[in-house]
């Protein structure tokens, strides 16, 4: 996202387009790492919050300590991956559990898992396995 381009206008900027969220976080930076090693997501894990923008440059927001873990009981975002399997295996190797192992749903593959802080996260892919 090259933000110094006056005409290429802003990804967060879409009018009825989810650009902002506030992640529970009761320890922001190992959190941010996480979804920056399993997700791709640009992430600056310094200070009490930490930011991010999405894969895509769509969303950005913080880790928020202040903000109890909800898990099933919130919004589960569901973030779109290329390898259900490999996605799975990396977030299991850096603290998450696998909630809802992958399953068919159409002509895509979704599953669940918990963050290492327990926030409920879906993943699916199109297409095989």
């Amino acid at each position: 996202m090259d933000t110094n381009d006056a005409a290429a206008p802003d990804p967060v900027f879409r009018p009825g387009g989810v650009s902002y969220l506030r992640i529970p976080a009761p320890d922001p930076v190992p959190l941010a790492a996480f979804y920056g090693v399993v997700f791709g997501w640009e992430v600056d894990a310094e200070g009490s919050t930490s930011r991010f923008a999405d894969g895509t440059g769509h969303v950005i927001g913080h880790f928020q300590p202040d903000l109890p873990v909800a898990g099933a009981a919130g919004v589960v975002p569901y973030v779109f991956v290329e390898d259900i399997d490999e996605v799975i295996e990396r977030a299991v190797a850096h603290g998450a559990a696998v909630v809802r192992p992958p399953y068919p749903e159409g002509d895509l593959w979704v599953a669940t898992i918990d963050d290492p802080a327990g926030n409920l996260v879906g993943v699916w892919q199109h297409g095989p396995r």
